[in-house]
């Protein structure tokens, strides 16, 4: 089990990994050959540097202490938004030094450039090299859109007793979030003031001084624990996991208030790592353990788990429900493994893997399924990589011949590089958390000991979302 940020400590804006910036044109210039995760090793004298070309948008930033958590607040901006620049609402909680240091952030990013992409691909009947070579005109050309300054961040916080493990906000209603604290409580909070605070201003930095706020309500667990997620298809509909092996479901019976069942789900023999509610069925969800199991529940069928089964050889610290595939579990082990499982073939652990990946060779600390696209899903590991994989791939042997005659020794991509890593994204230190941005397809955040980066890969496809999403509220 992989769990906090070592030596909790003001984060700082060291991520050499991804300066960005040209080589002087005085001088030698180095030959620049392309990193290979787990096959290259960095000399003393040499830098990781990144290559803009590989994104369409990178930024980075941090609010002052480390974050092991935060989600993406669904906005009223647009369901489906492409044009940059970009703004973005947050909700974090810290990793202060110091108990009483901790606070949840609610934070808005705006003028997040990027360049100019097409949301559906052109069709045209040149062949592909003359395509690659207007792709290559076109990045030329595209320059980033938004104003001066670059990104502006605007940061509110609210006192919290203790360090925050895990913070989601409701879907449906996102200006309410659970907390989930090392000091045993998940507590449910009401931002609506400071988020229309934030909506309502463009100044820059932090907005008055820290809010003290009572919560509108809180649970006591035996135990702290990091495992919480809220129903997407009933409102206020909650569970919590803890490191004492039990979830609770909370059922709303208010706008501001729950019942929280106190018989609770049992059957983990190790703590509860993450928890995962059914796109598809509103009694249904996931968790995982460091049991090294997977859990499916129904919540009208008693508090024993309805299926079971071993999932890795290690601890099972994350889990992701496909949104838009909801019969596809994704989930990520200590060992560096991610398995992908159809639930439809359910019948023993083994029988329902549909695909295995073992690149990572550290924890794996994050994985989630993009809203957009039912193949991709990005990953996070302590081994400091953020990478995304399309399951929809396949190996080509004539374009990859092709590819390393083109680069000449410049790549020689190890033998067994699975063909379904689209993207690896490098930089940040011991990343812990990721998110796709529902809203603005293709961007993805994360989080790490030295901040937060947002970034949109250029290689991934951006589409339309197979079906339209409910409007968000805010209030």
């Amino acid at each position: 089990m992989t769990r906090g940020i070592k030596n909790r400590q003001k984060a700082k804006n060291k991520n050499k990994a991804k300066k960005r910036g040209e080589a002087s044109s005085s001088g030698p210039q180095i030959p620049v050959k392309v990193w290979q995760p787990g096959v290259d090793k960095l000399e003393e004298d040499e830098e990781l540097q990144c290559d803009p070309s590989a994104y369409n948008s990178l930024h980075g930033f941090h609010i002052g202490w480390s974050c092991l958590s935060f989600d993406i607040l669904r906005d009223t901006l647009g369901l489906v938004r492409t044009e940059f620049p970009h703004t973005m609402y947050f909700v974090t909680g810290t990793q202060a030094e110091k108990y009483s240091w901790n606070y949840i952030g609610i934070f808005k990013v705006s003028n997040i450039s990027g360049k100019r992409r097409e949301l559906l691909p052109k069709h045209g009947s040149s062949d592909s090299m003359d395509d690659e070579d207007s792709d290559s005109e076109d990045d030329s050309e595209d320059e980033e859109e938004g104003g001066a300054g670059g990104p502006t961040l605007q940061l509110r916080r609210v006192t919290h007793e203790g360090c925050i493990n895990r913070i989601r906000s409701m879907t449906q209603n996102p200006h309410i979030c659970a907390s989930w604290g090392e000091s045993g409580y998940v507590q449910i909070w009401d931002m609506s003031a400071h988020l229309t605070a934030l909506a309502e201003t463009e100044i820059e930095g932090v907005q008055g001084v820290d809010a003290v706020q009572v919560p509108l309500q809180k649970f006591k667990h035996r135990d702290e624990g990091y495992a919480i997620d809220w129903s997407p298809l009933v409102p206020g509909r909650l569970v919590s996991g803890d490191c004492n092996n039990n979830i609770y479901l909370w059922e709303p019976t208010s706008a501001a208030t729950w019942n929280i069942d106190k018989t609770p789900f049992t059957g983990h023999t190790g703590s509860v790592e993450d928890l995962q509610w059914s796109p598809g069925e509103p009694h249904v969800f996931a968790s995982c353990s460091v049991d090294k199991s997977i859990a499916i529940w129904d919540t009208r069928l008693g508090r024993s788990p309805a299926a079971s089964f071993e999932a890795h050889k290690a601890d099972v610290n994350v889990l992701s429900w496909n949104r838009l595939v909801s019969c596809m579990l994704a989930s990520g082990s200590d060992d560096g493994n991610i398995s992908i499982r159809d639930l439809r073939m359910l019948k023993d652990g083994d029988a329902a893997v549909v695909a295995r990946f073992d690149y990572h060779k550290h924890p794996i600390t994050s994985i989630e399924w993009s809203p957009h696209e039912s193949s991709s899903l990005a990953v996070s590991s302590a081994d400091n990589q953020l990478t995304i994989w399309d399951l929809s791939l396949e190996k080509d042997e004539e374009e990859e011949a092709e590819f390393k005659a083109r680069t000449k020794e410049l790549v020689n991509a190890p033998e067994d590089l699975p063909p379904q890593l689209l993207f690896i994204h490098q930089g940040q230190k011991d990343p812990k958390e990721l998110h796709w941005h529902t809203q603005i397809p293709g961007m993805i955040v994360c989080t790490a000991a030295d901040g937060f980066n947002v970034l949109m890969p250029s290689n991934i496809q951006n589409t339309l979302p197979s079906e339209p999403e409910i409007s968000s509220i805010t209030s």
